[in-house]
């Protein structure tokens, strides 16, 4: 198991991997104690039962990741990845690029019916025909030296990918489907996926009152937060929790001895910096003229679900899911059939390859021009 330390190997590695139709990528990372992930460890291996595995490791020395950046603009290779959101968003922080082209194994195996965010191990165990040791999955990647077992717990991320992409690629080509998987890839190639803005981070929060002065408080506060996390590069639930935070935008404290009347702010938060922030937060939201208040779709409120037209939607959904060989939730979710029942025509279940798949059909029912048919145990769609 050969590991890379050095600048100059790496980039003798990638200069291999330039010549090759595709190269095999995964990652080993920690962030449970920072906002952004630590990258640990990099996993590359090149086609072929005998292709290149190696391990980069970019704690030790002073290595740059260049090497491994400029083969992701290299279109010339496809990077193959197994769910990739969160590799990805380590390298576009780091690098700020995506690798191009891309595939990711996890969401062509939902195109090719392997249910819904099919684990890794499943498909080495049903495409590969291998089983995994999986007992180095939660050691600290951060410690060093890595013991045997990790760097091949850490190996077998790509040596067994190569297997599963060829497999996939293929049956994308033979169903036609290859449009699907990059309709779907277009969101984990866009930046704004893993910027989070301290502006907009409010919006994560789930709060039960729409009222314009309690969401100009949480959204204060949620904007100090993120971007004291981010600065110091610590958890936003090091700062606080959501829970403090509502809690804070309900109690509205404007000096140090309020928040120490908080029943779920820590201990560190009441004081200091943190302090500081939250009470300049909470001021900002209070004297902030209404107009300026987070606005709230009311259109959206009004829109009232019929239930007799989403049962029907449910079963077209089903029929067409077992149809296409499709795990429903890819097409849609429960909250896209209600939309859709309530008059919503912006749900992604509409759009792209999902339109095609299930879209229109749901539209037309929606409009009363099919009606749905039982056919022992098929449901068909009758014009009407």
């Amino acid at each position: 198991m050969k590991t890379l330390t050095t600048t100059d190997e790496l980039a003798a590695f990638c200069k291999a991997a330039a010549a090759a139709p595709y190269v095999t990528i995964d990652t080993e990372f920690l962030r449970e104690r920072t906002y952004y992930a630590k990258l640990c460890l990099v996993q590359l291996a090149l086609p072929g039962d005998d292709g290149e595995a190696v391990l980069v490791d970019p704690l030790v020395g002073d290595m740059s990741m260049e090497p491994l950046f400029e083969l992701f603009r290299n279109e010339n290779v496809v990077k193959v990845f197994h769910a990739a959101r969160q590799d990805l968003e380590i390298f576009f922080t780091e690098g700020e690029v995506f690798p191009e082209p891309l595939f990711d194994t996890q969401v062509a195996a939902m195109v090719c019916g392997f249910g819904e965010q099919v684990g890794y191990e499943t498909l080495v165990r049903k495409i590969a025909k291998a089983n995994l040791d999986k007992t180095s999955r939660f050691t600290d990647w951060s410690r060093r030296p890595l013991t045997e077992a990790q760097k091949t717990y850490a190996l077998a991320d790509v040596t067994h990918l190569r297997v599963i992409y060829e497999y996939l690629a293929a049956e994308l080509d033979k169903t036609g489907r290859a449009k699907w998987l990059h309709e779907e890839l277009r969101v984990l190639t866009a930046p704004e996926t893993y910027v989070v803005k301290p502006s907009e981070a409010w919006k994560r929060i789930k709060t039960r009152t729409h009222s314009g002065k309690f969401l100009a408080l949480v959204r204060e506060l949620a904007r100090f937060r993120e971007g004291y996390a981010q600065a110091r590069n610590i958890p936003r639930n090091r700062v606080f929790k959501d829970d403090a935070l509502l809690e804070l935008a309900s109690t509205k404290p404007r000096s140090t001895e309020d928040l120490g009347r908080s029943r779920l702010l820590l201990r560190e938060a009441r004081r200091g910096e943190i302090a500081e922030g939250i009470i300049e937060a909470v001021g900002v939201a209070l004297d902030m003229p209404p107009e300026e208040y987070p606005k709230i779709d009311k259109a959206k409120d009004k829109l009232q679900v019929n239930p007799a037209l989403a049962d029907l939607l449910r079963v077209l959904l089903k029929a067409k899911a077992e149809s296409a060989g499709v795990a429903q939730k890819l097409i849609a979710t429960a909250a896209d059939l209600d939309a859709i029942a309530s008059g919503e025509r912006d749900a992604m279940a509409l759009k792209g390859w999902r339109r095609e798949v299930f879209g229109e059909d749901a539209l037309r029912l929606c409009n009363g021009e099919i009606a749905l048919a039982a056919r022992g145990s098929a449901v068909e769609v009758i014009a009407l």
